[in-house]
């Protein structure tokens, strides 16, 4: 029996591995995959323990409440077919484990391997479990992020580099399109939740936006299953480790899509445009794939192509339309992943071993090898469709629907015939690879000596290979109970009877097969003289490559319209950037307003205050100076600019918000150290010599960018007062001012929204100012000059000792810049820390909170800074900025996940007063535990850019001052 909670747990522990993983020694290879294969292992029994729930034809399901008014939840969700994917998933990857154990060789990385493996076993188990389509589509797209970095592992190799590049791009477009139609699905049905939109299907068929969905998820599932058109990107991820290929191939990457077909079937099939789409690519996909997998001479070329042709067959019985189509699809999902897992990992087997893969200088390895030739040669025929084997079962299912009448279509009329011909090429690509391998003898001597691998790396071919043997000798007592439940819950009423009987008589099914088997076997004595010295295909099919039309595209795309786009939009000067989003915001302002009108019903006030159009008088012209001087003087400019900050929190003051005044006045201070520390890295201005016609232009657009500040502002200004006199009696506002108190348990309106009931913005606009700073951090470092890069001499380096900046407490900004009196400076740091503990403390009920109080606190830091210098500091205090913006990190996560243990959505919170000694009753919240991360990750990342901006100044001024003694030297 499996709880509900064993399902997030199967998600987690792949992660929670890999992290793992990442930190083991590179030498450590045997803790490496126990640590993988126990974990495979381990999801493995988890999910067959669970099998009682699925054949009684339950779904275990799990939720935890993320924005449930949005419908928006975490749905874990499992029922036969999900059942049986995660089986091949945690199956298959044990064993491929197990073979990655032998094949990797010790000087790879091997910790990356397995960190990216693990990582992308998760996410497809996440695929699979989703019961919400916008998760489904977040763990979609990791697979493709994590299937980047298996298939470019060896990054040394071009071609893996290309190869990996060429995937994400793929499927990377693919799953936007995704996303745009799971939201479309859920604008239609109301909800997210799979099983109310597997129940919509009449919903959906019957929509307008129909048409659209089908695209876009069909886009989605075509990319990632490699379908027609986009095929080609399959082949290209050949350069990825064996074992990566052989999961990849067998039951992860590519059989996300047609899993996705299957699951989306009872809602999206039975239209004509599903079966055209559907049907179409997959008949393409499956006659090319096999076409142009006999000419491969690699064998892992070989069997991609082949993937791509069954991936077709796959969802070409999907288009159809039909029960028995579906569970014809399913059947063919599972013998595919045990025949192509073994035939991927008996070609690692033959590389490894040989130091080849070439077909043309392969041969008579039957001698050498006879246990792993025996294993591919019958994981061949079952790719093949030979009887007694499980492949030949699910492709009699096929030719029996491909010969059904599903549509009056001409697609429905050449359906027998495509099969027929692409299980002819199948035969043929199998036995090429079977005579071009194992017999025969080689043409040349091979780079190792060939001879059986070590038995545990045989072992995981060994037990795939009897799976194909028993599937294909008793399929209705092995596999058919487990297809039973897999097709139940994707058809439910609607599973037709079927039937795994090995014989069902001299029917038309059971011809196509023997003609397909023979003809594939004549065909092959007619070619194979030219196979065995051919390139990779005809030349009128080479010059169709699917690569080279890809490669085209991004260069069109990415170099092309690109540079043409950055030549007409980009520069290396801000002000034309800001010109051109100023216009746009202007244009898009006038628009709206000539649309709607507003403008008519906006009353100036009567009245006005004096003092407070003086105040607003004042910060126009300080805003207007501050421009005007921006021209002759950036210090006396940004002077101005801080007057007119300070007019901004007397407003604020003025219209009694004081939380808003309090966080404006600090964040001035903080931005106005920030601006005058980074004046030194603005480019200097020089008195150009003009002419009376460039002046004139120059004239002219100073007036151009004057007239659009003015509009622009004005505009906005209007637009601003409309809203509030326009107002409506009751707005969003009223329920914050009734619930504050109640719900979130503080007074404090502003600070109670931000940490409790707008929490989850809070903690993304933390995120991203941690993200900011530590950016800001780095990006200065890149540019930091060194010591002495400006020349230094013997006589520099003794007088370095008599310069200030070397002496401790010297070299200050204050010393050099402001001359103020850093004992006071000093003295106030202890002063500051009780005001921002103050502030901190009393932000719940009263104005202050934990950004005003982490922006205090920084302040403290910058005043130590401007006073004794960096050195000096950094001697004495530990700031560590970096390490407080993890630790607000993780303390705001770890609030808004305590709440889940409680069954309740992600950052609730809880208030009730605590009886403290002496003090007596206070107010306590949990959001005071986040509003502490918020405090920790606002000082850390303040603090971070301050700290980067002072060294560089200080060095700055450092390398200025070694230029002036070597040029006194020389003069």
């Amino acid at each position: 029996m499996l709880g509900g909670a064993s399902l997030i747990w199967m998600i987690v522990l792949p992660f929670v591995a890999s992290a793992v993983a990442a930190l083991l020694p590179s030498n450590a290879r045997n803790a490496e995959a126990w640590l993988a294969g126990g974990v495979m292992l381990v999801i493995f029994i988890v999910v067959m323990m669970s099998y009682p729930d699925i054949a009684a034809g339950n779904a275990v399901r799990q939720e935890i409440s993320w924005v449930p008014e949005l419908g928006l939840e975490l749905v874990f969700r499992l029922d036969g077919f999900a059942w049986m994917f995660a089986m091949l998933i945690s199956g298959i990857g044990f064993l491929v484990v197990i073979y990655t154990r032998y094949y990797m060789s010790p000087e790879d990385p091997i910790p990356r391997f397995y960190m990216f493996f693990l990582a992308f076993a998760g996410s497809m188990l996440g695929v699979v479990l989703s019961g919400n389509l916008i998760q489904l589509v977040i763990f979609w797209e990791m697979t493709s992020v994590f299937s980047f970095l298996l298939i470019g592992y060896w990054h040394h190799n071009p071609a893996a580099r290309d190869g990996a590049r060429m995937s994400l791009t793929v499927t990377g477009i693919g799953g936007l399109a995704l996303l745009a139609g799971m939201l479309l699905i859920g604008h239609v049905v109301g909800s997210y939740d799979l099983d109310e939109v597997l129940a919509s299907g009449n919903l959906l068929r019957e929509h307008d936006l129909y048409t659209p969905i089908l695209i876009l998820v069909l886009l989605g599932a075509f990319t990632k299953s490699a379908q027609f058109p986009f095929q080609f990107w399959l082949p290209n991820a050949m350069a990825a480790p064996t074992p990566v290929s052989a999961f990849l191939h067998s039951a992860t990457m590519v059989k996300a899509g047609v899993f996705l077909m299957t699951r989306m079937w009872p809602v999206l099939a039975g239209t004509y445009e599903w079966f055209f789409i559907v049907g179409l690519a997959g008949m393409i996909t499956l006659v090319l794939g096999a076409f142009f997998s006999i000419f491969q001479q690699d064998i892992k070329g070989l069997l991609a192509y082949s993937t791509i042709s069954h991936l077709g067959l796959i969802t070409m019985l999907l288009s159809l339309g039909s029960p028995l189509g579906a569970v014809a699809a399913i059947f063919h999902m599972m013998n595919h992943a045990t025949f192509k897992a073994s035939l991927f990992m008996a070609a690692g087997i033959i590389d490894h071993e040989t130091g080849t893969r070439d077909m043309r200088r392969l041969g008579g390895l039957l001698s050498a090898m006879p246990i792993t030739a025996t294993l591919a040669m019958v994981a061949s025929a079952a790719m093949a469709g030979v009887p007694l084997l499980n492949g030949f079962l699910s492709k009699e299912m096929f030719f029996a629907e491909a010969i059904e009448h599903h549509a009056d279509s001409w697609l429905d009329t050449i359906a027998p015939y495509a099969a027929v011909i692409a299980s002819t090429f199948a035969v043929t690509y199998s036995i090429r690879f079977i005579h071009s391998v194992f017999f025969g003898k080689a043409p040349e001597p091979l780079p190792h000596e060939p001879h059986e691998p070590p038995f545990f790396m045989r072992l995981p071919v060994l037990l795939l290979v009897l799976i194909c043997l028993i599937v294909g000798i008793v399929p209705g007592r092995t596999i058919g109970p487990y297809l039973h439940s897999a097709v139940v819950s994707v058809l439910g009423d609607s599973t037709p009877y079927y039937s795994l009987s090995v014989w069902h008589g001299f029917n038309l099914p059971l011809m196509m097969s023997i003609v397909a088997l023979v003809a594939g076997v004549l065909m092959f004595l007619v070619i194979r003289t030219y196979l065995a010295t051919s390139e990779e295909g005809p030349p009128f099919f080479r010059r169709i490559n699917g690569q080279r039309i890809f490669e085209q595209v991004m260069v069109t795309v990415s170099w092309r319209w690109a540079r043409f786009l950055e030549g007409w939009l980009g520069t290396r000067r801000l002000q034309p950037q800001l010109r051109l989003l100023v216009a746009i915001a202007f244009i898009a302002g006038i628009l709206s307003l000539w649309r709607g009108p507003m403008l008519p019903d906006v009353k100036l006030p009567a009245s006005s205050d004096l003092v407070f159009s003086a105040l607003w008088l004042l910060g126009m012209a300080c805003a207007i100076g501050a421009a005007y001087q921006a021209k002759f003087h950036r210090l006396v400019a940004l002077m101005l600019l801080s007057g007119a900050g300070l007019i901004t929190c007397i407003t604020f003051v003025w219209l009694s918000a004081p939380d808003l005044a309090l966080t404006q006045l600090l964040v001035e201070v903080v931005t106005t150290v920030l601006i005058l520390l980074g004046l030194r890295w603005l480019p200097q201005r020089f008195q150009e010599v003009e002419t009376p016609v460039q002046a004139f232009w120059a004239q002219l657009r100073r007036y151009r960018d004057f007239a659009m500040a003015i509009a622009c502002g004005l505009g906005m200004a209007i637009i601003s007062y409309a809203v509030m006199a326009r107002r409506p009696p009751q707005t969003i506002a009223d329920y914050f001012v009734e619930n504050a108190y109640p719900l979130g348990g503080g007074t404090n309106v502003v600070n109670v929204i931000l940490v409790d009931f707008r929490g989850f913005d809070t903690f993304g606009e933390i995120t991203v100012l941690g993200i900011v700073a530590i950016t800001v951090f780095v990006l200065l470092r890149r540019f930091r000059p060194a010591p002495e890069s400006v020349g230094s001499t013997d006589q520099q380096r003794r007088q370095s000792a008599d310069d200030p900046a070397a002496k401790p407490g010297a070299g200050t900004i204050a010393s050099d810049y402001l001359y103020v009196p850093s004992v006071i400076m000093q003295w106030m740091f202890p002063v500051i820390i009780v005001l921002s503990a103050y502030l901190f403390l009393r932000g719940h009920d009263l104005p202050g909170g934990g950004f005003v109080a982490g922006i205090a606190l920084a302040s403290a830091f910058i005043l130590q800074y401007l006073a004794a210098g960096t050195r000096w500091v950094e001697e004495r205090l530990r700031v560590l900025p970096v390490k407080w913006i993890g630790w607000g990190l993780l303390i705001a996560a770890a609030t808004g996940m305590g709440s889940w243990a409680l069954g309740y959505p992600f950052l609730t919170s809880h208030a009730q007063y605590v009886d403290l000694p002496v003090v007596g009753k206070v107010p306590a919240a949990t959001a005071l535990f986040f509003d502490l991360g918020v405090f920790a990750l606002v000082l850390g990342a303040t603090v971070l850019m301050l700290i980067a901006l002072a060294h560089q100044s200080i060095r700055k001024l450092r390398v200025a001052k070694t230029a002036a003694l070597a040029e006194q030297e020389v003069q």
